[in-house]
């Protein structure tokens, strides 16, 4: 049902962004790279936190949960940019970069970005949580905090590693689960604790993939961050290490889901995300914590 309310608000907001009189290149690379996407897992923990929190604005919750995935689409076409990763794959296909060309690749990404605000913007549902919304949103996506921040500690010389990857990834997770308790009129910031661990163990579980799976099991590169001079954990601490902190990090964002009656729903979502998270070669279930 997510899954469905999620592609629909995302359709919805690809139509409009690349309607005429938009340029024709512009509009198919607008959706290639949104459609079809990866597992959308941002906007599905957006939705589950908002149902967690009763879902009473669900017209609203859908434009969150798409407006933080179009915000996630546009990292990643602007991240495999020729200045950045230089990637050619991304889910399987070329990148918007190598399909469409740079120039495409940099416009297109930055109408996603416009289009992740004006989706909230339309959205029905009370003013108040509207402009809450456009706040979480900017937060995940600029600076001090957010991925614009994370993408710009690859250009430093010396990289603070918590703050990279606080910024590079945990932000939009972080933004995420905040935008689903707006949403639904919750407390941001008791959900923002999920989404800090969370998307960190999201990024461990990636450092990992660099390191483990083959570039055809994951649909993009592998090897990215030692052929660009990146942080990689599982590099830093060893696979054994980088196992033992995903755990770690698992275990604190199901323990800091809010104690209400739909709690299940987040930490059934974290349970079954970090399984399917883990490479191939490592894929045996993670010891879940006693927090229920």
């Amino acid at each position: 049902m997510n899954a469905e309310r999620i592609e629909a608000a995302l359709r919805a907001a690809v139509a409009r962004v690349s309607a005429p009189p938009c340029p024709p290149g512009l509009r198919a690379a607008l959706r290639a790279a949104v459609l079809p996407g990866g597992g959308r897992l941002r906007p599905h923990l957006t939705l589950a936190v908002a149902a967690a929190c009763g879902d009473d604005a669900p017209a609203l919750a859908d434009a969150a949960a798409a407006a933080i995935e179009l915000l996630h689409c546009a990292s990643l076409v602007h991240d495999d940019l020729p200045c950045f990763d230089d990637a050619a794959v991304r889910r399987g296909r070329p990148t918007v970069h190598v399909a469409f060309g740079a120039p495409r690749a940099v416009l297109a990404g930055d109408a996603l970005i416009v289009e992740a605000f004006r989706t909230v913007a339309l959205a029905t549902g009370p003013a108040d949580r509207k402009v809450q919304l456009t706040a979480a949103l900017a937060e995940g996506a600029g600076a001090p905090f957010g991925i614009a921040a994370g993408q710009a500690w690859e250009e430093e010389s010396s990289v603070d590693v918590d703050a990279y990857h606080r910024a590079k990834t945990a932000a939009l997770f972080v933004a995420a689960a905040r935008m689903g308790a707006l949403a639904a009129g919750g407390e941001a910031e008791a959900w923002a604790a999920v989404g800090e661990p969370l998307g960190q163990a999201y990024q461990v579980a990636d450092d990992l993939a660099d390191q483990l799976s083959a570039a055809a099991d994951l649909g993009k590169p592998v090897g990215q961050d030692a052929a660009h001079d990146r942080p990689n954990l599982a590099r830093r601490l060893g696979v054994d290490g980088a196992l033992m902190r995903l755990e770690s990090l698992a275990a604190d964002a199901r323990a800091a889901v809010p104690d209400v009656p739909r709690r299940h729903l987040v930490t059934g979502l974290i349970d079954a995300a970090v399984a399917r998270l883990l490479p191939a070669a490592l894929a045996e279930p993670l010891p879940r914590a006693a927090v229920g």
